[in-house]
C-alpha cells in the first residue's frame, strides 16, 4: 500500500479555532499538515466550508459527531458532510451513563449499526472512537470487544486511539492486528513518561511508534493517521508542529 496520509485532529487547536477558525486552518495547511479531521465547523456552510479547504488545499480525513446528535438529528449532519465529500463520520465519545456494563455496550452496537446504514446509504462510513473506558471488563471481556463483537463489521468501523488504548493497560498493537479489517482512521498521540502519564507530541513520548506504524501498514485498510493531543503545554499549534516533523523525520508525512 501507499504512504499513509496525516492528519490533525482539529480538537488540538480548539483554542485557537475558537477565536479564528478560517486563520487556525490556514495555519495547519501552512504546517504542511494535507488532511483535518473536522470537530466543528466554524459557522461555516457547508459550500464555505469546502471552498476554504480546497482553497487550503486540505483534504477532509473525517468529521466528529455526536452520539447525541446521530441519535436525534443525524440526517442534517449526513446533509452537511455529504456536501463535502467526507468519506468517514465518528462517534468521538460514550457518556458514562452508556457504558455501565456488557448490555449497555451491546445496545450501543445496535444503535450504532442502525445509524451506520444510513451513513452507508450515503455513501459514508461510521466509525467509533475509543478511550480508555471501553477497557473496563465485564465477564472477562472489554467493553471494546463486547462492542464490536456485537456491531455489524460492515457498518461500524474503528478509529483507534492508539494513546487511550495505552492508557488503559492494553496493547495499541494487538488491538490494531486483532481489529486489523476494521480500523480506517488510526489516532496517534503520545504518551509521557512520568509517574503521571498525560498528553505529548507525537515522537516526544514513551509509546512504541515504529512497531505501531508497523502494525498499521500491515493492516489492509488504514486510510489516515490523524495526530491529536487532547491538551497541550504548549501553544497548541506549536505542539502540532513539532508532532508534524517529527512524523517527517521518521518519513510518515
Amino acid at each position: 500500500m501507499g504512504k499513509i496520509p496525516v492528519a490533525l485532529q482539529m480538537y488540538t487547536v480548539r483554542d485557537a479555532a475558537a477565536m479564528d477558525f478560517d486563520g487556525t486552518l490556514r495555519k495547519v495547511a501552512d504546517l504542511g499538515y494535507p488532511g483535518v479531521e473536522l470537530a466543528g465547523t466554524g459557522g461555516l456552510s457547508a459550500p464555505d466550508l469546502k471552498s476554504l479547504l480546497d482553497d487550503l488545499n486540505l483534504k477532509i480525513a473525517g468529521t466528529h459527531v455526536s452520539l447525541a446528535q446521530m441519535e436525534t438529528d443525524f440526517e442534517s449532519a449526513l446533509d452537511y458532510y455529504s456536501q463535502l465529500g467526507v468519506d468517514f463520520i465518528t462517534c468521538p465519545f460514550l457518556p458514562e451513563d452508556r457504558r455501565q456494563g456488557s448490555d449497555a455496550y451491546k445496545k450501543l452496537a445496535a444503535i450504532l449499526n442502525s445509524v451506520g446504514q444510513r451513513a452507508k446509504e450515503r455513501g459514508i462510513q461510521l466509525c467509533y472512537h475509543n478511550h480508555a473506558f471501553e477497557f473496563e471488563r465485564f465477564g472477562g471481556e472489554t467493553g471494546f470487544d463486547i462492542l464490536f463483537k456485537a456491531a455489524d463489521p460492515d457498518l461500524v468501523k474503528i478509529e483507534l486511539d492508539v494513546y487511550w488504548v495505552e492508557f488503559a493497560g492494553e496493547s495499541a498493537v494487538a488491538y490494531l492486528k486483532r481489529y486489523a479489517e476494521r480500523v480506517p482512521l488510526v489516532h496517534i498521540k503520545d504518551m509521557t513518561g512520568d509517574g503521571q502519564p498525560t498528553f505529548a507530541e507525537v515522537g516526544e513520548g514513551r509509546l512504541d511508534f515504529q512497531a505501531i506504524f508497523e502494525a498499521a501498514e500491515s493492516a489492509p485498510g488504514v486510510a489516515w493517521y490523524i495526530v491529536e493531543q487532547d491538551k497541550c503545554q504548549r501553544p497548541s499549534i506549536e505542539s502540532a508542529q513539532i508532532s508534524l516533523e517529527n512524523l517527517k523525520k521518521w518519513g510518515k508525512a
